[in-house]
């Protein structure tokens, strides 16, 4: 991808699926939540499913869809200690890290976009050095709307403003992007394979990143 970052002053970047594999979440999700509920209620795996995915489907690109307090209640269980149950799946995905050094080394101004609640943040801080890199993190909770909602980065260029047209934002989510688009942001991308365990995914209108080395200058590695 040749990319002109003399044109690049900012980027935000996603965390879950763009920095991080999102096995861990997706693990968390569609095994050991169901698990965890089937043995609390006495009921197997593929019943908690049954009961599990269509309340997360009727929440999904909501803010509650990330909140793991809402979860919490609906499921009558610990979220946050059913996470950290798993907490060793949690790590950065390839060249991910090596791709933050060099644009901190290269005085571009990094800033974390994540939907995650702040107590996954926590625990992936505690499990990664990610805070490091960055100069400013973004939590869409704490404008109480999701990065799918159209007033997210109006409320995120009050707190962080930054040129449209000197920004670069990297996200897995479609949707996420989407809405960046609308808003303006020009430089776009997304991620090839979000999850190391699941098949490539399909990024449509956006050019998908399958290393960020690929996204790097030669003389800049």
């Amino acid at each position: 991808m040749a990319i002109n970052w003399n044109e690049i002053d900012t980027v935000f970047l996603d965390m879950d699926g763009t920095l991080l594999d999102l096995y861990f979440d997706s693990y968390f999700w569609k095994t050991h939540l169901p698990k965890r509920y089937a043995e609390k209620h006495d009921i197997n795996e593929v019943q908690a499913n049954d009961h599990i995915i269509p309340r997360l489907q009727q929440k999904e690109g909501t803010l509650e869809w990330y909140c793991l307090e809402h979860w919490s209640d609906i499921f009558q269980l610990d979220l946050v200690s059913l996470k950290q149950e798993v907490e060793h799946l949690i790590q950065y995905r390839p060249s991910a890290r090596e791709f933050l050094e060099t644009l901190q080394r290269e005085n571009k101004r990094l800033v974390l976009a994540t939907n995650a609640h702040m107590d996954v943040i926590k625990l992936k801080f505690l499990h990664t050095d990610l805070e490091i890199f960055f100069d400013k993190i973004i939590c869409s909770h704490d404008f109480g709307c999701a990065k799918e909602n159209s007033g997210f980065w109006e409320a995120v260029n009050e707190v962080e403003p930054f040129d449209k047209q000197k920004t670069m934002f990297i996200d897995d989510n479609l949707s996420v992007l989407r809405q960046a688009k609308v808003y303006g942001i020009r430089h776009l991308y997304s991620i090839h394979k979000p999850d190391s365990k699941l098949p490539p995914k399909k990024t449509d209108e956006f050019l998908a990143i399958r290393d960020f080395r690929d996204l790097l200058p030669a003389n800049w590695k």
